[in-house]
C-alpha cells in the first residue's frame, strides 16, 4: 500500500507541475506578442491601426532583404470614412521580372474586401506610383524566394486621406412635363424603371386609371365591320422589354481574348490560348444625357492574374521550354456611356 500511495503522490505532483509549467509557457508566449504603434504580430499578417503617417519596409531596408520571406501587413484606418494613401520611396529594387511578370520576389497591394489586386511590382527600373485604398483598409504583401535577393528592397509611406464632402449641388426645379420640350421630356422618360413610375410622373392624379386603360380592349373600324384587339399584361410586358434593351446596352460582359494578341507575345505559345475576361460592350444609342455620339467605356478596371502554361523555344536547343506562368489581364467591372467629344 505504501508504494502505491507514494506513486499517486508523485503522479499528482508531476501533473500539477506540468500545469504550472504550461501556464508559465503560455504567459511567456503571450508576453512575446508585442504591440507597438498599433502593430500586432501574427503568424499570418500584421494588423496596423492607421491614425497618422508612418512607413513599412522590407527587412534590412535599404540593404539586401533576406531569402524565403513572406510578410503581410493589413492597414486599417481609424475612421470608416477615411482612405489610406500609399507612396513608394524612390529607392526601390527587387528581383527582376521574368517575361514581364513578377513571379519570384515582389510587393503586392490588394483590397482586403473582395481581394482585388491593385498591383504587383518587382525589378528596379520604375518606382510604383501612389496608391489609394477604396475603403478604410488595404493589404500589402511582400514575398521573396530562395534565389537572388536584391537591394534596397522597398519602403512604403502611408497616411490618412480624409474624404471631403462636397457641397450638395443645387438641383434645378423640374418643370411639369406639359411645359417641357420634347428633348427634355425624352430625357426624363428614359430615367424611369417601370411603366408605373412613368405614369405616376405623367399623371400624378389619375395614373391608376391610365394604367387600366393601357390594357383595355380597343375597337377599330374597317369598312362597315368592327373588330376588337385584345391587350393584356401577359401578352406584352413593357417592363421586360425595357430590361432586354438594358441587357444589350453598355454593360460588362464576357469576351474571349487571345493571349498572344493581348500580351503582344510572338515568342511564346500559351495553353489555353484564349481566356475569358470582362470587357465593356454593347451600344449607347439611348444615352440619358443629350449626346448624339456616345461610346461605351470602362469606368472601373482591375487587373487579375491567370495561371497558364507557356511554351517557348529554348535557346540553343531543339526542345520547348515549358513553364507555368501568371499572366495579367485587364477586366472591366463597370461600364458607362460617355460622349465621344468628352474623350478627345
Amino acid at each position: 500500500m505504501v508504494p502505491l500511495l507514494l506513486l499517486l503522490l508523485v503522479s499528482s505532483h508531476h501533473q500539477h507541475g506540468s500545469e504550472a509549467e504550461s501556464s508559465h509557457i503560455s504567459k511567456i508566449h503571450h508576453s512575446s506578442v508585442k504591440e507597438q504603434n498599433g502593430v500586432q504580430n501574427s503568424q499570418h499578417e500584421r494588423v496596423m491601426s492607421v491614425s497618422e503617417e508612418g512607413m513599412i519596409h522590407s527587412p534590412d531596408f535599404p540593404n539586401t532583404y533576406p531569402r524565403n520571406t513572406v510578410l503581410v501587413w493589413r492597414l486599417v484606418a481609424i475612421s470608416e470614412n477615411a482612405r489610406i494613401q500609399l507612396t513608394f520611396d524612390k529607392r526601390f529594387g527587387l528581383e527582376d521580372a521574368e517575361d514581364g511578370i513578377c513571379k519570384y520576389d515582389y510587393v503586392e497591394i490588394e483590397e482586403p474586401i473582395g481581394g482585388m489586386v491593385l498591383g504587383r511590382w518587382c525589378g528596379s527600373q520604375a518606382v510604383p506610383g501612389p496608391q489609394l485604398s477604396k475603403g478604410n483598409q488595404i493589404r500589402i504583401r511582400f514575398t521573396s524566394d530562395e534565389y537572388f535577393p536584391s537591394n534596397p528592397g522597398f519602403c512604403i509611406h502611408y497616411s490618412l486621406f480624409l474624404q471631403q464632402r462636397s457641397a450638395e449641388p443645387e438641383v434645378p426645379p423640374v418643370l411639369p412635363h406639359t411645359l417641357q420640350s420634347i428633348e427634355e421630356l425624352n430625357e426624363a422618360v428614359a430615367g424611369f424603371s417601370t411603366v408605373e413610375e412613368l405614369m405616376k410622373y405623367l399623371e400624378p392624379e389619375r395614373w391608376q386609371l391610365d394604367m387600366e386603360n393601357l390594357y383595355k380592349p380597343t375597337w377599330h373600324t374597317l369598312g362597315k365591320s368592327f373588330f376588337q384587339t385584345k391587350k393584356g399584361k401577359g401578352v406584352v410586358d413593357l417592363n421586360l422589354l425595357r430590361e432586354e434593351v438594358r441587357l444589350y446596352s453598355c454593360t460588362s460582359r464576357n469576351f474571349s481574348v487571345s493571349l498572344r494578341e493581348e500580351l503582344q507575345r510572338t515568342d511564346a505559345i500559351f495553353w489555353p490560348s484564349c481566356l475569358l475576361v470582362k470587357r465593356c460592350g454593347g451600344n449607347c444609342a439611348c444615352c440619358a444625357h443629350r449626346c448624339y455620339d456616345c461610346q461605351c467605356v470602362p469606368t472601373k478596371v482591375c487587373r487579375k492574374y491567370h495561371e497558364v502554361l507557356m511554351l517557348r523555344h529554348r535557346p540553343g536547343s531543339h526542345g520547348l521550354q515549358k513553364a507555368l506562368t501568371d499572366v495579367p489581364l485587364e477586366h472591366h467591372e463597370e461600364c458607362g456611356c460617355v460622349c465621344r467629344d468628352g474623350l478627345d
